[in-house]
């Protein structure tokens, strides 16, 4: 019955998919953009699909799983600064990418100015690297869920999802993979409800899980972290910056380019953020519940999965191994598309208008993904977090400035973004100090001060002259 009900909404999302390939247009603008004409209910169901993706139903609940109540503050601090995303930057995105008539995030970040192939080439190669580390993360998680349910090699579910990917990638481009999340979406909010209601009936109700839970370790109940290196405050402003790294995550980005309008902006962003609360919170009461009915697991990032097999039917096990692999795998189909477009449209510019070499390129990118994951067994909250904060850190400033139309010359873009990676993985790698903040804030914070350094010497040597 696992089986049978996890197939089924596998076919599922693949007609879906393939059913999107009915409305395309043999364009690599259709491809990469959906003829910027998706209406926002599709795009706010996307684009929380795609954002929350396997961190949602691995990473999330493994973290609450271990730090307990106090990792509320997470999913709070995450929401406001995605909130604030798509409040201040993502309608003008919509507004500027069209006026730029820019398809790709690499292409809006040059704008063709004096030098813009570097910033190019730059921007991509961040992207590919770095989005391909992510999307074999969301690979991983899929093959987790499959491992803990079917006992199967990380391998095979790894090639499961790259191979669904691949089919309705190939079919309708960005527009297949949109309208597919939207159906994901549905799955994953039903399958983490379901499960919530079944774990807070097996725990005795909320009261008796929240006494439970106190008895198992008297820190799982604390409303604020302990042991924080610097205090909360930080620790929250650093979770809320990592909310607004959203304007990095080329993903998420080209959703909001995709949209119909910019004037629906403002209703997709609400659609998605009270979805997306739902959702965060769900995961999160999912794993402090993990805790008192699953003490002892090895791995707290498939409490989900554990208490799905403990408290479920076999039929509703599957929808759950379907929400968390649709969770997945919509996540991977997006930034693999993204990958695509950075390959073909922008490091090799001569492919840009090409439509046959454009869905090429989302199959050699999936292929060097699949490599990536093979050869990974990493933690997903590790890889996932890591890839967001160096996405937010390079990209993400500069995407900001584009979107106010505030002039940055190539060299300085290029500096914001080399600075700006280097500073996340520097305080993350070589200071360690993620846990006091996640490092997406000094990472942004430093692309905005050379922005502003260069800047103040620019207005000093035009007073001069």
């Amino acid at each position: 019955m696992i089986a049978l009900s996890f197939i089924f909404f596998l076919l599922l999302f693949t007609a879906v998919g393939i059913y999107a390939a009915t409305q395309k247009q043999d364009t690599t603008a259709d491809y990469l953009l959906a003829g910027r004409s998706v209406n926002p209910w599709a795009i706010a169901l996307s684009a929380l699909s795609t954002g929350q993706s396997g961190f949602l139903f691995t990473a999330q609940v493994g973290y609450a799983y271990n730090q307990g109540i106090s990792g509320i503050w997470l999913a709070i601090g995450w929401a406001i600064g995605d909130y604030l995303a798509w409040t201040l930057a993502f309608k003008r995105l919509r507004l500027m990418s069209e006026k730029s008539d820019s398809e790709t995030v690499p292409a809006f970040l040059a704008q063709k100015q004096p030098g813009y192939r570097w910033i190019s080439i730059i921007s991509a190669l961040i992207t590919i690297f770095f989005l391909g580390t992510y999307a074999a993360a969301q690979l991983l998680a899929g093959s987790k869920a499959l491992n803990s349910l079917f006992g199967w090699d990380y391998t095979w579910g790894i090639i499961i999802g790259a191979i669904i990917v691949v089919i309705y990638c190939f079919s309708g481009g960005i527009r297949a993979s949109i309208w597919t999340d939207s159906v994901q979406t549905i799955v994953m909010i039903g399958a983490l409800l379901l499960l919530l209601v079944f774990t807070v009936i097996a725990g005795g109700g909320v009261g008796n899980l929240y006494n439970d839970l106190g008895q198992v370790d008297a820190n799982l109940t604390a409303l604020f972290p302990a042991d924080l290196a610097w205090g909360f405050f930080p620790f929250f402003i650093g979770w809320l910056v990592a909310g607004f790294g959203a304007v990095g995550q080329p993903h998420i980005v080209v959703r909001a380019m995709a949209l119909d309008s910019a004037d629906n902006m403002n209703k997709a962003r609400d659609i998605r953020t009270i979805c997306g609360v739902v959702t965060a919170f769900s995961a999160i009461a999912i794993g402090l519940a993990g805790r008192v009915l699953l003490p002892e697991l090895v791995d707290p990032e498939l409490a989900l999965l554990d208490l799905s097999q403990e408290l479920l039917p076999g039929v509703l096990v599957g929808v759950m191994l379907a929400g968390l692999f649709a969770a997945t795998i919509s996540t991977a189909d997006s930034q693999i598309l993204s990958c695509s477009a950075a390959l073909t449209q922008d490091l090799f510019p001569g492919l840009a208008k090409s439509y046959k070499y454009a869905k090429i390129g989302t199959f050699v990118v999936t292929a060097i993904f699949l490599v990536i994951a093979l050869a990974n067994n990493d933690s997903d909250f590790v890889l996932i977090t890591f890839a967001w904060s160096i996405l937010a850190s390079g990209l993400g400033v500069l995407l900001i400035l584009r979107c106010f139309d505030k002039p940055v010359s190539t060299p300085i873009a290029i500096a914001m973004m080399v600075i700006g990676i280097a500073s996340a993985m520097t305080w993350k790698l070589g200071l360690q100090l993620s846990g006091a903040v996640y490092e997406v804030f000094p990472g942004m914070v430093a692309g905005f001060l050379v922005y502003l350094i260069a800047s103040s010497f620019m207005k000093v040597n035009q007073e001069q002259n």
